[in-house]
């Protein structure tokens, strides 16, 4: 016990969480939580966020993240406060860093004098230091090896499903898990404009429609835009309406979807909505089918049911935790199917190959089609909104 208290800034470990909950801090009343990224890597702290809202009742918590975050969260209901957008800064926000931003953002956050700097931004190697430099009283978050430490550190262990990460991490505050996966709503302004939209669109009020989202990130973890096709192809055939989602850099591959699906009753929104009419559209489609992406993490916090494609590395990071509502196909391929690469050190300890060949492609699309069709069959609103 003495060399777990040690690793811990010499705290008392109070309970068990995801791993040990210790003590809590005294007198926070500001929180601060850093997480970068996109609309997955939210989605994955918000658990966490929920669990420091509860232990610390009354206190408010500021995110420092990306203009996705703050366009989500300003669109529905959650936990968090407030939101304001970190600068592009090295290892936080890709782009041309401006140090005199860095700066001017970091002086504007420590005037509000945070109690608590919680930091679930990934191994800490760049974002332990910028979150010490917040000057808040108390400090925790994951580390690895060969970063700053902070006043209580979890190891940093790449291979770890992200929301309990976040979990673990909010423990070390002292603050124990209130559910496991992220939940929010949308508000009712998108909901009534959606639903207006979701009226035309269906022949009858109890036509399900199905959302698609073919995009990913990394090219290797998207499905072949002509599976996608096959089931919608499918979907529509049996009669339901489907919309093909994505930004408007995803335009393209949405379009290669609608072009290989043939069917008048597949259309595409890429590019045409805000956050709040993607996250009222998730909430009332009866099932979203997607790789692993920010739109399929988005479906599920919504409590929409979801139909997942991974990669089985980004399954043990990413991956739903339920089966009732979520189902998952998975690619058992280690190896990059052009050079041999080991696919499963990529973004951790190897370099990353050259290609971009997709590692889902053996998925069958017969096979998804039949866990679509089981939530399609079921209602058009089947998580019951």
């Amino acid at each position: 016990m003495a060399d777990l208290r040690a690793e811990f800034g010499g705290a008392d470990i109070a309970g068990w969480g995801v791993g040990p909950v210790l003590d809590k801090f005294r007198k926070v009343s500001r929180i601060a939580v850093l997480r970068g990224g996109g609309l997955g890597d939210l989605l994955f702290a918000l658990p966490a966020v929920s669990a420091l809202v509860a232990a610390y009742p009354g206190a408010t918590v500021t995110l420092l993240g990306t203009p996705v975050h703050a366009e989500l969260l300003g669109s529905t209901v959650g936990p968090v406060s407030d939101v304001r957008v970190l600068p592009i800064a090295e290892g936080l926000r890709p782009g041309r860093e401006e140090p005199a931003a860095v700066e001017a953002f970091l002086v504007s956050m420590r005037r509000e004098e945070f109690d608590l700097a919680v930091q679930l931004h990934g191994g800490g190697r760049y974002s332990n230091p910028f979150l010490r430099l917040l000057g808040a009283r108390h400090t925790v978050g994951s580390r690895t090896a060969d970063a700053v430490p902070l006043e209580r550190n979890l190891p940093y262990v790449y291979y770890q499903h992200e929301p309990l990460r976040g979990l673990e991490v909010a423990g070390l505050a002292g603050a124990p898990p209130v559910g496991l996966e992220a939940k929010l709503r949308p508000r009712e302004r998108d909901l009534s404009k959606v639903k207006e939209f979701l009226d035309r669109l269906r022949d009858r009020p109890a036509t399900p429609v199905v959302a698609i989202h073919p995009g990913a990130m990394d090219p290797r973890r998207r499905w072949p835009a002509e599976n996608f096709g096959k089931v919608a192809a499918t979907c529509a055939a049996e009669g339901c309406r489907v919309v093909v989602l994505g930004t408007a850099d995803e335009r393209k591959l949405a379009d290669e979807v609608v072009t290989a699906a043939g069917s008048d009753r597949v259309i595409s929104l890429a590019g045409t909505l805000s956050m709040g009419a993607l996250a009222a559209l998730l909430d009332s489609c009866a099932v979203l089918l997607g790789n692993d992406s920010g739109p399929r993490h988005l479906a599920q916090a919504l409590g929409t049911p979801t139909v997942g494609l991974y990669w089985v590395g980004n399954l043990i990071n990413a991956g739903p935790l339920g089966r009732s509502l979520h189902r998952i196909h998975l690619s058992w391929v280690t190896r990059c199917p052009d050079c041999g690469a080991d696919v499963t050190q990529v973004g951790w300890t190897a370099p990353r190959c050259e290609h971009d060949t997709s590692l889902l492609a053996g998925i069958s699309p017969t096979d998804v089609y039949s866990d679509v069709r089981s939530f399609t069959a079921m209602t058009p609103l089947a998580h019951g909104r």
